[in-house]
């Protein structure tokens, strides 16, 4: 367990140190982000302006992702944090 959170934090620490491409200070779509390649084609009209929800997936490295979204005046996405979990294969 011990292992599981210092392997998150480095992970934390090292995606903080990527540059971004205009973009401010959010992190970058990645295969399996819902803007991976754009945004949706839908619209997601009944959620409120300002509210937020979270993805989860499988990146191509097998770790579980967990993306945060918030919903923008235009309706668009915008991807504002990203948590990798590593999971921990060597026991402690």
């Amino acid at each position: 367990m011990r292992r599981q959170v210092l392997l998150c934090a480095f992970s934390l620490c090292l995606a903080g140190c990527s540059p971004t491409a205009g973009t401010g200070n959010y992190p970058e779509p990645i295969p399996g982000s819902i803007t991976y390649g754009g945004q949706p084609r839908t619209k997601l009209s009944k959620s409120p302006v300002g509210s937020w929800f979270h993805h989860r997936f499988t990146d191509q490295f097998g770790n579980l992702v967990q993306e945060t979204y918030v919903i923008q005046p235009d309706r668009s996405l915008l991807l504002v944090n990203r948590l990798i979990i590593v999971e921990d294969t060597l026991s402690d």
